[in-house]
């Protein structure tokens, strides 16, 4: 009874693809190989791990269990060759990192650039990726960290809070808003409110700032499928009404388009963290992860009582 580490990445990758081809391409080998290998664990240990009489592939009950029991037995491989590395003193290795794309397109800019001068022996692997499919990675060890908005009240996951960023209103140009300093959250429920669509856990932040309730007044705003933040800022400045920023979306805007912007009173603010299982071995990358962001960002966002915390769930 013989198989070897790149075996369980193989039946990894086919449970995770559910497709030879795709599968082999993932792990770079040709889709023989992937399936000989396979084939020949399965007969080594005596047990059918996949039905490939379905499709798309999907495992056994008997391959369920290998296959939960290959991630864990690669993730101990990789720990170990982590810390030998770290007792031998050499600081490289690799860390796969998922950002939600709200935060993403600003923060990642800020540091990016930093780590991999100060660390060139450090590989990242970077990908945008929404809550609830982050939560999933780390739970499947397909990613070592994650950056989102926390708290997430997820079991298994351990969150390291990083800064906390208001929550700003833009409007277009024309706006009643333009005539007002501060805002208050009541006054945000307005039909005329640009929104991401749903799964961006940002959007749930506003509903739950402003209360609003998901009726029939809002469907056409509510509705309108994007994730991206800079697309609900061109909808505003082109067809008017307002949206609601995190504060880095705004650290870059032109000096024209301040006057666009409008603070909340009292000032709400959104928690920004890292979340990771528990990983000995990357702990040290995510630590190191953690202070190279909270050196980029502004120092005031440092703050945790600088506002209301708003949650997302």
């Amino acid at each position: 009874m013989e198989f070897s580490f790149v075996q369980l990445s193989y039946i990894i990758a086919l449970d995770q693809y559910k497709n030879f081809a795709k599968a082999a391409e993932k792990c770079m080998v040709t889709q023989p190989t992937l399936s000989m290998q396979i084939k020949k664990m399965e007969d080594s240990l005596g047990i059918i791990i996949f039905d490939r009489s379905k499709q798309p592939i999907v495992h056994t009950e008997i391959g369920k269990i290998i296959i939960d029991q290959a991630r864990v037995i690669l993730r101990e491989k990789d720990k170990i060759e982590e810390l030998i590395l770290m007792e031998k003193k050499t600081l490289s290795g690799s860390l796969k990192i998922a950002v939600i794309p709200t935060i993403a397109p600003y923060l990642l800019p800020l540091f990016l650039g930093k780590i991999m001068v100060q660390y060139p022996n450090l590989k990242l692997e970077i990908q945008e990726k929404k809550t609830d499919e982050i939560i999933h990675l780390l739970k499947n060890d397909e990613i070592d960290v994650g950056v989102l908005s926390t708290p997430t009240a997820e079991s298994q996951i351990i969150e390291m809070p990083l800064y906390y960023e208001e929550i700003k209103v833009y409007s277009d140009g024309k706006h009643p808003f333009i005539k007002l300093d501060i805002l208050a959250p009541e006054q945000l429920i307005r039909k005329d409110i640009w929104m991401l669509s749903e799964g961006n856990c940002f959007r749930n932040q506003v509903i739950n700032l402003c209360a609003i309730r998901i009726d029939k007044r809002y469907e056409n705003r509510l509705n309108y499928q994007s994730g991206s933040l800079e697309t609900l800022k061109k909808f505003v400045d082109s067809e008017g009404g307002f949206t609601l920023l995190p504060e880095l979306a705004i650290l870059e805007m032109p000096n024209r388009q301040m006057n666009q912007v409008k603070q909340l009173n009292p000032p709400a603010v959104r928690e920004i963290g890292l979340v990771y299982v528990r990983n000995v071995a990357k702990l040290k990358w995510i630590n190191i992860l953690a202070n190279i962001i909270k050196e980029a960002i502004p120092k005031e966002m440092l703050d945790k009582k600088r506002g209301k915390l708003v949650e997302w769930k």
